[in-house]
């Protein structure tokens, strides 16, 4: 090879890092920008505030199987549960989504037969839900009747919001993600972000401590118990 070789062999591959740092500013020999790691996008923060949902059902999942098992029930455990699904799930988190998703989609004129019923479920879960705070006390535990009405209440909210969260999470959010532009996401990021922070009763962070104390107490904390043998 060569002197002239060498040197243009050179040449190009230090204009070649050049236009690699002109177009990926930060990231040089796999060191990627750092972003900040509290930005959430608006539906990965509706998707998550649904797994603090989801674990309420498990706890309304196990409660019903106590009541028809006919074993102890404290009624701190539902009244704590459902507490949580009233202000955090129903009275932010839904109400988030009848501000700011569902009549985005309904201006585009997508999925709107999907929303409907999905606003027919918000209001049927808080009617549900303010059932089961009215039975839920420590006397209505003792009588066998109100036992048996406060686990229909709670197999009808699992059995409607499993589905509900589902759709949601795989059909309405991915949907709802592809019609805003990226300002429009980082506007509604901010917002979501304010509003959280806002809350009286804390956040995100905030509701999975509490869940995971109600989990503790009746006894589905352990992940590993869910394991089939």
């Amino acid at each position: 090879m060569t002197m002239i070789d060498t040197t243009r062999r050179q040449f190009v591959f230090a204009g070649g890092l050049g236009v690699a740092a002109a177009v990926l500013p930060g990231e040089v020999y796999g060191k990627a920008v750092k972003k900040d790691e509290d930005e959430v996008s608006p539906t990965e923060d509706l998707m998550r505030e649904h797994g603090v949902l989801r674990r309420i059902l498990l706890v309304y999942g196990e409660i019903t199987r106590r009541v028809d098992a006919k074993q102890e029930i404290k009624a701190e455990w539902v009244t704590s549960s459902a507490t949580i699904v009233r202000e955090f799930i129903e009275d932010y988190h839904e109400k988030d989504e009848e501000e700011f998703v569902f009549p985005r989609l309904q201006k585009a004129g997508k999925l709107t037969d999907l929303v409907t019923v999905l606003l027919a479920q918000h209001q049927a879960g808080r009617r549900v839900t303010a059932e089961i705070l009215r039975l839920a006390t420590p006397a209505g535990l003792k009588g066998e009747a109100s036992r048996k009405q406060l686990a229909d209440g709670l197999r009808s909210f699992v059995r409607m919001y499993e589905p509900h969260s589902a759709r949601e999470d795989t059909v309405l959010f991915p949907t709802f993600r592809a019609l805003l532009s990226e300002r429009e996401l980082k506007k509604l990021m901010d917002t979501f972000e304010d509003k959280e922070k806002a809350l009286p009763h804390g956040g995100f962070e905030k509701m999975v401590e509490e869940v995971a104390k109600i989990e503790q107490s009746i006894g589905i904390y352990d992940l590993a118990t869910f394991t089939p043998a």
